[in-house]
């Protein structure tokens, strides 16, 4: 591969585009804010979102992990390399699942509601709890998992975890396969998910696990909204099946009002923003750049996915 003419930075991107274009303005081709029909041939592009004019280019780096959304068969017949941003939201996804469970023990998330109302409002003797001695467990232990994993270790919990290879992970006390995530479930005050969404993952948490979960345990989805069944979940939330649960990611984004899901005082929705930071365009910076030197030593691209 050769070096793009041009790296396009799609208007639609998140971060702002403006943001990227100036962290990326020391590479050694011109760094543009554009639309998809300003791509051409011998372009690179940087983007959120996928769109038909993009397979004109030579290079397209999407700037989420998840690139579901993306069609990689397209991509690979239209010769056009794509890649994507895995490895570098182990520390935020990390930091907003510890605020999760941290709300959920301390009962942070109720006292901000009772405030919205002015309310002075205790809670009941039995309701707050610690974490140190909890269990958590952690399904998919990539970056996303493993940056859960350390910071669930430093609050003194105990964690478990599911992943394709049972191989043992830093920090983690047993590994579990995906065959048996009921039983990786069973004992664990909290489960959280972090795995892609594919064809193997999609509903993987069903009314099944839900079933196998303690009724006083609650669900963190920081993954993709359909490796929940939501029917299941909600099910379970109105039987008191599980206690709760953190939602970053749904099947329908924006959540639609309608939805039963913001119903729930023991529902915590976030709007699929777990991996947010200021400082995020820096790291895509860094990862384009980095694939940028790959180009110039003739190295295959980092994180390449088609």
């Amino acid at each position: 591969m050769e070096l793009p003419e041009r790296i396009v930075v799609a208007e639609s991107a998140s971060p702002p585009p403006e943001y990227l274009r100036e962290s990326m303005s020391d590479l050694p081709v011109p760094v543009v804010v554009g639309a998809p029909a300003d791509v051409r041939d011998g372009d690179a592009v940087v983007t959120f979102s996928h769109d038909d004019a993009f397979l004109r280019a030579d290079w397209v780096h999407c700037v989420r992990a998840g690139y579901d959304e993306f069609p990689v068969d397209d991509y690979e017949a239209a010769g056009t390399a794509l890649t994507n941003s895995t490895g570098i939201h182990g520390t935020a996804i990390g930091e907003t699942v510890a605020g999760y469970m941290l709300s959920f023990a301390r009962r942070l998330h109720r006292y901000r509601d009772a405030q919205a109302d002015a309310e002075w409002s205790p809670p009941a003797y039995d309701a707050p709890f610690t974490l140190e001695g909890e269990r958590l467990c952690v399904v998919g232990l990539g970056t996303l998992g493993r940056g859960i994993a350390t910071r669930a270790n430093a609050l003194g919990m105990d964690v478990v975890g599911v992943r394709r290879s049972a191989e043992p992970v830093d920090g983690v006390e047993t590994v579990y396969e995906p065959d048996d995530l009921q039983t990786a479930v069973a004992d664990a005050r909290f489960v959280a998910l972090a795995v892609p969404l594919t064809d193997e993952t999609e509903e993987m948490v069903g009314a099944a696990e839900l079933d196998a979960m303690r009724t006083d345990a609650y669900l963190v989805n920081v993954a993709r909204g359909p490796v929940v069944d939501t029917d299941a979940l909600v099910d379970a939330l109105d039987s008191g099946g599980v206690a709760g649960a953190a939602l970053d990611a749904f099947d329908e984004e924006p959540l639609p009002a309608e939805s039963p899901l913001w119903g729930y005082d023991e529902v915590i929705v976030t709007p699929h923003c777990g991996a947010f930071t200021r400082d995020y365009h820096e790291d895509i910076a860094a990862l384009v750049r980095e694939n940028v030197d790959r180009i110039r030593r003739g190295d295959p691209l980092h994180n390449r996915v088609a």
